[in-house]
């Protein structure tokens, strides 16, 4: 009956020390929480000091009237007022007329080469074909001029000929159009297609012969 007796005795203190270590750790467990994970704030644009908003104000100032480089815009047909005089002096072999355009759109602007100019007749449209070498890009100043000429030849037959109702101008490096009334002679000569054709100046040819 002793050896049971100290056997019982020896489970009663080893379960006493086993419930005091939990007791331990619980407390433990309490009074020393796991450090919970922090992290900084990312910078915000304000804190940036409105940075990425002012690019692209710069961005959007720079592309109005100008190109990528600062250099003047080319000339926009809206922002031209085109017009069209008789320019046919007396003994010329062919008819001429000058086209001008004028720079309304508020700022400076680059126009170069030749301008689409096509004659609007009681047979159908004719292309002007080009004349002369295209000169160097010119900055045409806000308010300024510059024109170019369109010549034809007469009509000498006698005959009624074929009839030009129309001008239709399309500015250089441009795709909207402006169809002005025709100031020149009113006919052109029937022909077989072999005759002389509509020709087109280059920009700032007006007055430059034909």
């Amino acid at each position: 009956m002793r050896s049971h007796r100290i056997t019982f005795a020896a489970l009663a203190v080893a379960a006493g020390l086993s419930l005091t270590a939990c007791q331990n750790d619980d407390d433990a467990a309490q009074t020393d929480p796991s450090p919970v994970a922090t992290s900084s704030p990312s910078r915000s644009s304000a804190d940036s000091g409105g940075s990425d908003a002012g690019a692209g104000g710069e961005d959007a100032d720079a592309g109005a009237g100008s190109d990528a480089s600062g250099q003047a815009a080319k000339c926009r047909t809206d922002g031209l007022k085109i017009t069209a005089i008789d320019n046919f002096i007396d003994g010329d072999p062919r008819g001429t007329v000058a086209v001008e355009m004028e720079n309304t759109g508020g700022r400076d602007c680059v126009v170069a080469g030749f301008a689409g100019v096509d004659l609007k007749t009681d047979s159908g449209s004719i292309s002007a074909d080009r004349k002369g070498a295209p000169g160097d890009p010119y900055v045409l100043k806000n308010g300024k001029k510059i024109a170019f000429s369109v010549t034809y030849p007469l009509n000498e037959t006698g005959g009624s000929g074929v009839r030009i109702t129309g001008l239709v101008v399309t500015p250089p490096n441009e795709t909207k159009s402006v169809t002005l009334a025709w100031p020149g002679k009113p006919s052109l000569p029937v022909t077989d297609g072999s005759g002389e054709p509509v020709r087109v100046g280059p920009i700032g040819s007006a007055g430059q012969g034909g």
